[in-house]
């Protein structure tokens, strides 16, 4: 039996909480410190609050692309969010802001008017704009989100943030608390089906098989709370200010060229755009 791949800041032992598998070393952003792509986006997303222009929310959106593009494990969900998801809500965002705004604050020449409604070139830059600016700071902030593991990002909190350890590893044990109840869920519809409960189609039919998941569910939610609380104890859990950790995520000269590289990408960004002009 081949064993489960270690993490990307494993030393080589394996880790309970690795639930895939590791992403190639060319997808760059799964390899960096999590402190460090949460660090990278904080300057580009307050600063892209208070900008007004279509360029510089536009610019970085482009910049956000190419990076989950290159560096990001490229998955479905996360295709649907940039190429489906994100398009639709800039346009519809934009163009809910473009009807919002009062056309005479705004200025502008007339597109059309429709009764009361009157758009002008200024409204919808205005608007989009809007638009821009947020899809912009949503993309940023997905260069952590979309690539950063939960354990790993505990670790580091608890490694450098100082983040008392009973809160950083409670936290990873109500981690594994998701994927074991996917499993016991699939494992007790698959005993109901075997016996033939709730068959059939139906609203009313769907409602009594999902009443019928609970009572199993809470009795394993339970069982396992009680083996982690037994298995914590065990260790001596709390009984001291600080523990070693087995998988230690280290803060490498990479990670420190990341965060210097987006603060120089996002002032050259500022300065070519100048959205203050």
């Amino acid at each position: 039996m081949t064993a489960p791949a270690p993490t990307a800041y494993s030393t080589g032992s394996l880790d309970a909480f690795q639930t895939s598998r590791p992403a190639p070393r060319w997808r760059y952003l799964h390899h960096i410190n999590p402190l460090a792509k949460l660090a990278a986006p904080v300057v580009p997303a307050l600063a892209l609050l208070f900008v007004r222009d279509l360029d510089t929310p536009l610019a970085f959106l482009v910049l956000s692309y190419l990076v989950l593009l290159t560096g990001a494990r490229m998955t479905r969900a996360l295709a649907l969010t940039l190429f489906v998801a994100f398009p639709l809500a800039v346009l519809v965002t934009g163009a809910g802001l473009t009807l919002w705004m009062d056309a005479t604050a705004v200025g502008g020449s007339t597109v059309f008017s429709l009764g009361s409604i009157v758009v002008t070139t200024g409204a919808i830059e205005q608007g989009f704009a809007a638009a821009l600016r947020l899809a912009a700071i949503i993309a940023v902030s997905l260069i952590a989100g979309v690539t950063t593991a939960g354990p790993d990002l505990v670790r580091t909190a608890v490694q450098y943030l100082k983040l008392p350890y009973r809160i950083g590893y409670t936290a990873l044990a109500a981690y594994r608390f998701v994927p074991r109840f996917k499993h016991e869920l699939s494992i007790i519809r698959s005993a109901h089906r075997v016996r033939g409960r709730h068959g059939g189609r139906g609203p009313f039919v769907a409602l009594a098989r999902g009443w019928g998941y609970i009572l199993p569910l809470m009795a394993g939610a339970i069982r396992h709370a009680e083996r982690v609380a037994l298995a914590m104890d065990s260790r001596a859990f709390g009984a001291h200010a600080t523990r070693t950790e087995r998988h230690e995520v280290p803060l490498r000269a990479r990670d420190f060229w990341f965060v210097g590289i987006s603060l120089a990408v996002t002032v050259a960004i500022f300065a070519l755009c100048y959205p203050w002009s």
